[in-house]
């Protein structure tokens, strides 16, 4: 069973990609294919060779500002939920048994998480593994994710996960964040931020698509998928997690 440090790991990248609507520079996906066109403000993942372009801004219209979205968790699954209640809500989303739900402990960030296997989470996206995880304080959800791999369904290809990504990108281009939290197409350590957007609570949303980065000709880095992440959390800034008090050692 994969062992879930997802927390921590996502204060490094808000921080990485906390700037306005940002563009891969130099990184771009490995496909046989070419892409499905993204949604307006998105720019598109070029294919292997091609140079990526700047991600564009859609014009506002007057009269038409759209209201920034809520993010309050994953769908019934709500941020602040017990995890008796949580177990409710994934028995509803999915129609879970009992025994399908497993349990994980993080000895480190002494969180606790509740593991699914979700077939079709995304549709012909293949399985998935959800992932609920509750605080070290709170003992509440403060995070829900979702991973493509190998892993979570042996007939995952590079192309099906450079697909969902780019059908979950164009998806949250249009579900209207704060524009200044938005980001697509980050370069990051080992991978790409697809997409990363904050609602005015600064709960975020963060999709970052990992693997392996070869040189091509011109200088061009371009990634082999390996799994796609999807994040829903509640504060990635300040995770409700296990830290030693300072000065104790």
């Amino acid at each position: 069973m994969r062992k879930i440090y997802l927390v921590p790991a996502l204060v490094g990248l808000l921080t990485s990609v906390a700037a306005g609507p940002l563009a891969a520079q130099g990184a771009v996906p490995k496909q046989k294919t070419a892409p499905r066109a993204a949604a307006a403000g998105a720019a598109p993942a070029a294919a292997a060779g091609a140079t990526p372009t700047a991600a564009a801004e859609t014009p506002a219209v007057p009269g038409e500002e759209k209201a920034i979205k809520a993010i309050d968790g994953f769908r019934s699954a709500k941020f602040g939920m017990s995890e008796t209640d949580v177990r409710a809500a994934i028995t509803k989303d999915f129609s879970a048994k009992p025994d399908a739900i497993k349990i994980q402990d993080n000895a480190s960030e002494l969180t606790r998480s509740l593991l699914l296997s979700a077939p079709e989470l995304l549709p012909n996206g293949g399985t998935a593994e959800l992932s609920y995880v509750f605080g070290y304080k709170s003992k509440s959800l403060i995070q829900v994710g979702a991973v493509w791999s190998k892993g979570t369904d042996t007939a995952m290809t590079a192309e099906k996960l450079f697909s969902n990504a780019n059908i979950l990108r164009a998806h949250f281009m249009g579900e209207g964040f704060k524009p200044d939290s938005v980001a697509v197409n980050m370069p990051v350590a080992g991978g790409i931020v697809m997409f990363r957007g904050s609602d005015a609570k600064d709960r975020s949303v963060i999709l970052l698509l990992q693997g392996t980065f070869e040189n091509k000709e011109n200088n061009q880095r371009v990634l082999t998928p390996t799994s796609l992440l999807l994040f829903y959390v509640a504060d990635a800034k300040s995770p409700d997690i296990f830290k030693l008090p300072p000065g104790q050692f």
